[in-house]
C-alpha cells in the first residue's frame, strides 16, 4: 500500500474532474484514492474526511471500508515514527513508488530448441524416420538431398545418414545430380522402397516436417508458460493506448492476466468485449516456439496452424542454428464463437489421411483461448462448462486417439469467455466458481462516448462537431432512453459515410446524414407483426 499524507495531495485529489470507480467506496461516493502515473495511492486526509461524512450519514457499509483504511494508516504512522521519519515533511508512507523495471517488466523467452546433432537427439525412432523419408520421396517422385532436408526440417548431415542407410536397405537409389556435392544428388525409390512407402502410407499419409516428441513439446510449454507474463498498471496502459476504456476495467484485467487462469467478460453487446480480449494479447510481449507437429505412439498431431499462429514480429538471425522443426510465432490468440462444438475440443482425426489435427486448446497453449459469444454455441452451456472442469482446476487436459489411448497435455493458457448473457443464467455455482475472474464491461459514460466519436471522426476523416452529438442525443437517444454503446460512434459514422457517397456529397456530422444513418441503424421499439414466426428454442 502507498499512502499520500500531505495536504497538497489532498487538494490535488479534490481538484480532479474524474476518477476511476475503484477510487471510491462505491459509485461516486466517498472518494479516497487517486492515481499518479498509473500508480494507485490512498490519500490519508481524504480517508478521515470520508470517515466523518460516513459517520454523520450513518453509512455502515462505508464505515466498514474506511475504518480498515484508518487501522492501516495508524500502523504505517507508528512504523514511520519508530524509524524517526518526520511526518510533517513526508509525502508518501508505505511502499515506495515502483521502479521503471517493476512498472514495465521485460519479457524474454529463453527457450530455444537445440539443433539435433545426431539421430537420437531428434527423439524419433529410425523406423518412423525411414517411413517418413520414403513417404516424402514417394510423393515427390525425384528429390535432392537438399530438398529432402528442407522438407524434413532436419540438418542435411542427419538426412545424409538416413539416405545412406536406406540405400543399404535397397529402398532408395541415386538417379541423377543437379549440382556439385552429394547434397545435390537426386534420389528415387526402388521397387522395394515404393512398396515400403505404400505400407507406410497405410499408417499415416503425413509427409511434412518431422514431428517432435510429445515430451519435448510438453517441456517447451513449461519453459514458455503464459505464467511468465507480468502485467502492471503502467504497461497495461500502453497495451490499451488509443482505446477508450474505464480505468476500473483495466484494474480488473491486469490481475486476471497475471493469474494466467480464466476470465469471463460479460455485458451488453457492442461495448468491446472482444476488442478488450484481443488487446490483452499485446501484454503477452515475447514470441514463442511451436512445433509443426507432435508425435506420440504412432500418432502424428498437426499443431502449427498458419490461420491462428502469427509469425514472430522480429525474425531470427539467419545464421542462428536451432531445430527447424519448430516455428517462431507470436504468443497465440485462438478465437472461437458460436461454431464451437465439443468434438472440436478433442483430437480431430482424418480417416483418409490418418493424421490428427490438434484441438483449439492445444493450439492456444502459452497464449489466449477466447470463447466468444459464450452461451450461444451449438452445445449446451452446462456440457461446455463441464468439459473445462479438469483443465481449469488441474491445468492439464486429456485427449483420446482413435485407438482409445488417452494423452495428457498441458493446459497453459489464459482462457477467456465473452458473453452477452447474465453469468447467473449460464451454469450453477460449482461450474462458475472455476472461472476465477468475472467482470462486467459496462456502458460508456457520455464523456467516454463523445471521446470515441472524436477518435473515429479523426480515423475516418470526418470533421467532428460536438453540437451534432447534442442533436443526436436529443433526437435518437433520450426520447427512447436508448443506452450508449462503445460501437455506436463507429457504426453510425460508417452508415453516414455510405449515405454521403450515395448522395455524392462530403460526409459531415450534419443533421440530415445523422438522421438517415440512425434511421437505418436503430430499430423501432414499436412492436410489429409481419406475419412470420421464428423459433428461438432451436
Amino acid at each position: 500500500m502507498r499512502v499520500l499524507v500531505d495536504q497538497r495531495s489532498y487538494e490535488e485529489l479534490l481538484g480532479k474532474s474524474s476518477q476511476s470507480r475503484d477510487c471510491y467506496v462505491r459509485k461516486q461516493e466517498f472518494l479516497h484514492h487517486m492515481y499518479i502515473d498509473g500508480v494507485k495511492y490512498l490519500v490519508a486526509r481524504a480517508v478521515y474526511d470520508c470517515l466523518k461524512k460516513a459517520q454523520d450519514a450513518g453509512d455502515d457499509d462505508a464505515l466498514l471500508h474506511l475504518l480498515c483504511h484508518k487501522d492501516e494508516l495508524e500502523q504505517l504512522v507508528a512504523e514511520a515514527r519508530a524509524k524517526g521519519i518526520d511526518l510533517r515533511a513526508a509525502r508518501v508512507l508505505g511502499d515506495p513508488p515502483p521502479t521503471e523495471e517493476e512498472s514495465r517488466p521485460t519479457l524474454s523467452n529463453a527457450f530455444m530448441p537445440a539443433d539435433p546433432q545426431d539421430i537420437a537427439e531428434t527423439g524419433l525412432n529410425r523406423t518412423f524416420l525411414y517411413e517418413h523419408t520414403t513417404r516424402i520421396i514417394y510423393n515427390r517422385g525425384r528429390v535432392t538431398g537438399a530438398e529432402l532436408a528442407d522438407e524434413l526440417k532436419l540438418p542435411y548431415r542427419l538426412v545424409d545418414i538416413l539416405l545412406s542407410e536406406l540405400r543399404k536397405q535397397e529402398m532408395v537409389d541415386i538417379s541423377g545430380q543437379r549440382g556439385y556435392g552429394d547434397i545435390n544428388y537426386e534420389y528415387t525409390l526402388t521397387p522395394r522402397g515404393s512398396q515400403s512407402a505404400a505400407e507406410a502410407m497405410m499408417k499415416t499419409m503425413y509427409s511434412g516436417p518431422c514431428p517432435v516428441t510429445l515430451d519435448d513439446w510438453i517441456a517447451s510449454v513449461k519453459a514458455q508458460t503464459v505464467r511468465n507474463v507480468v502485467v502492471t498498471r503502467r504497461n497495461i496502459r500502453e497495451a490499451f493506448q488509443g482505446l477508450v476504456i474505464d480505468e476500473s476495467i483495466l484494474n480488473w484485467i491486469g490481475p486476471a492476466v497475471n493469474s494466467a487462469s480464466s476470465v469471463m467478460l460479460f455485458g451488453y453487446p457492442g461495448n468491446g468485449k472482444t476488442t478488450i480480449a484481443e488487446r490483452i494479447t499485446l501484454l503477452m510481449g515475447d514470441d514463442i516456439f511451436v512445433p509443426y507437429c507432435v508425435y506420440t505412439d504412432g500418432a502424428v498431431i498437426k499443431l502449427y496452424d498458419s490461420i491462428v499462429h502469427e509469425p514472430a514480429k522480429l525474425p531470427l538471425p539467419e545464421d542462428l542454428e536451432y531445430d527447424k522443426r519448430w516455428v517462431r510465432i507470436s504468443r497465440p490468440v485462438v478465437i472461437v464463437g458460436g461454431e464451437l462444438t465439443l468434438d472440436a475440443l478433442g483430437l480431430i482425426y482424418n480417416k483418409d489421411s490418418r493424421i490428427y489435427e490438434a484441438p483449439f486448446q492445444m493450439k492456444a497453449n502459452c497464449g489466449i483461448f477466447l470463447i466468444d459469444d459464450f452461451g450461444r454455441q451449438q452445445v449446451r452451456v452446462f456440457d461446455l462448462l463441464n468439459r473445462w472442469i479438469v483443465p481449469l482446476e488441474k491445468r492439464y487436459d486429456f485427449l483420446t486417439t482413435v485407438t482409445g489411448k488417452k494423452i495428457q497435455i498441458p493446459f497453459d493458457q489464459l482462457i477467456m469467455f465473452s458473453t452477452n448473457l447474465d453469468p447467473n443464467d449460464l451454469g450453477d455455482d460449482a461450474l462458475l466458481r472455476r472461472i476465477k475472474f468475472k467482470f462486467e464491461i459496462i456502458d460508456p459514460t457520455e464523456e467516454q462516448w463523445r471521446q470515441i466519436w472524436q477518435i473515429m471522426c479523426r480515423v475516418l476523416k470526418v470533421p467532428y462537431d460536438d453540437r451534432a452529438l447534442d442533436y443526436l442525443l436529443a433526437k435518437w437517444y433520450k426520447p427512447d432512453e436508448r443506452p450508449l454503446r462503445m460501437c455506436q460512434p463507429r457504426d453510425i459514422l460508417l452508415q453516414a459515410i455510405a449515405i454521403a457517397k450515395y448522395n455524392m456529397e462530403t460526409p459531415t456530422l450534419n443533421a440530415d446524414l445523422l438522421d438517415a444513418a440512425c434511421a437505418t441503424y436503430f430499430t423501432s421499439k414499436e412492436k410489429k407483426n409481419f406475419g412470420a414466426k421464428i423459433r428461438l428454442d432451436l
